[in-house]
């Protein structure tokens, strides 16, 4: 008993994070609609590595050696394409059907370790791989019947290019987890993201309206509670018992998208959803994954 009263509440601290993440989503997503993606993304930047800054100074964390600024460096440039690409798709596409898509990348990252870290990859998590690839193609074909829609199309490709960021993201995950903390990690996450968004600050950032201003501390608060809360949790029970709680992002995302934005929720997103969940779940249980956070709008 007292083992499972022990894991309850992470998994329960599990799902709050995995919420507030779709929530995010949802923030990040009005806000692009309302003062443009660039602008989203800077201003969101610009507040999550103050509010960073401050943790770091309170809890007098020490600054990073050269190998493990080198890391926060490479990891914060993946996770900036990667969060352009599914914020651009977010906002040509339905929030439930982008977070199903994601769901793809824990799938690619087995072979992006195989590559990366020599790991090996056996016949069950290549046989979970084609079942993953057959559910992106339920997914691709609801855009291609009844009305061909190119910008929902298109955005769903980048959905998928993100995800193939995202995987390597995981990868870079697992060599940071052991060499800093998570509020190192997130602060150097936004601090390198607002490097990047400010190259094009000259051409194209703007003040936000004062209407956008709840939205970017909503969008970077969220972000931030929800990575401690994922972090909290995975550090306090296995991964292979809270990955399944991930994909709980794919209902919150749904409730969601219907409720801010009045997305409908077609037959082959589920369909499509499902076997990628799936997927990932039989790779899960053949490999004790230590893969953490599957979502991409985790940026």
């Amino acid at each position: 008993m007292p083992a499972r009263s022990s894991f309850l509440i992470p998994f329960a601290v599990c799902c709050v994070g995995v919420a507030l993440f779709s929530v995010m989503d949802a923030a990040m997503k009005g806000l692009s609609l309302a003062i443009g993606l660039y602008n989203a993304l800077l201003w969101r930047a610009i507040t999550g590595t103050l509010l960073g800054l401050g943790l770091m100074l309170l809890t007098r964390q020490r600054w990073p050696d050269r190998a493990v600024l080198r890391l926060h460096m490479l990891r914060g440039s993946v996770v900036a394409l990667m969060a352009g690409l599914f914020f651009w798709a977010l906002m040509r596409m339905p929030l439930a059907e982008a977070i199903a898509l994601s769901f793809i990348a824990p799938l690619i990252a087995l072979y992006l370790a195989a590559l990366l870290l020599g790991e090996t990859i056996g016949r069950q998590a290549i046989g979970a791989s084609v079942l993953g690839l057959v559910g992106v193609g339920v997914i691709l074909s609801g855009r291609l019947q009844g009305h061909y829609d190119r910008d929902a199309l298109l955005g769903a490709l980048a959905v998928l290019a993100s995800a193939v960021l995202f995987a390597w993201n995981l990868i870079l995950q697992r060599q940071q987890a052991q060499r800093a903390s998570p509020i190192e990690v997130a602060f150097f996450q936004h601090l390198v993201m607002l490097g990047v968004f400010a190259i094009g600050a000259p051409f194209y950032a703007r003040l936000p309206v004062p209407s956008a201003i709840p939205l970017i501390l909503l969008a970077a608060g969220l972000a931030f509670t929800s990575l401690a809360a994922l972090a909290w949790a995975y550090a306090r029970a296995e991964a292979q018992r809270l990955i399944p709680v991930e994909y709980s992002a794919f209902l919150w995302a749904a409730v969601v998208g219907w409720l801010a934005f009045g997305e409908r929720l077609t037959l082959t997103t589920v369909a499509g959803a499902a076997l990628i969940i799936a997927a990932c779940l039989i790779t899960a249980r053949g490999k004790r994954a230590a893969i953490a956070h599957v979502e991409p709008g985790t940026a």
